[in-house]
């Protein structure tokens, strides 16, 4: 699996650039390749994607984008080119937030998505996208709790025994911090 790649963009199109790589020309398939600049040094996450046909190579500015793209991979009967073309008409931040909301309307007027996709996609991602930045920030108050002299199996315990309704990063820890040792 080709994860990164670094090299001199070599030329840009609507939906791809190819990148210079060992003296190679690599295409990659971005959403956003006019964030690149001719001839300037690039890195890309990247997604090896396998199809009848051949291998696809799928880019993105950064390993958040990619582990998105991938996300929405999973999701049955959607693609890496509609995936492609779902973050190209909208950021991950604005995607995740309205499959956390299961904002149907967003989906399939601003995205593009039909109607069934719409759904699928709400019904697969939107405890799995809650699930990672639950554990995104459970890490950070992890971390805080440990520099605050908690031991780890401490901070795992008060972690635990934060309600799962408590989303917000200080409230966790206010709530953990509470919960004793």
């Amino acid at each position: 699996m080709i994860r990164q790649i670094h090299g001199k963009v070599l030329s840009i199109s609507a939906a791809s650039a190819v990148i210079e790589v060992a003296g190679f020309g690599i295409e990659v398939r971005m959403s956003t390749p006019e964030l690149l600049a001719l001839g300037a040094q690039a890195t890309l996450a990247t997604h090896l994607a396998l199809k009848q046909d051949g291998l696809e190579l799928h880019g993105f500015l950064d390993a958040a984008d990619r582990d998105f793209f991938e996300l929405i991979l999973s999701v049955s009967g959607i693609g890496p080119k509609t995936a492609q073309s779902v973050l190209r008409r909208a950021s991950r931040e604005a995607l995740e937030g309205a499959i956390s909301k299961r904002d149907l309307a967003y989906l399939t007027k601003i995205v593009g998505l039909g109607k069934k996709s719409a759904e699928k996609m709400l019904v697969e991602l939107a405890d799995k996208i809650e699930m990672r930045a639950h554990h995104d920030t459970d890490g950070e108050v992890f971390d805080t709790l440990v520099a605050l002299g908690y031991t780890e199996r401490e901070a795992r315990a008060a972690l635990q025994a934060v309600s799962g309704d408590i989303t917000d990063k200080d409230a966790r820890l206010k709530a953990a911090l509470s919960s004793g040792r």
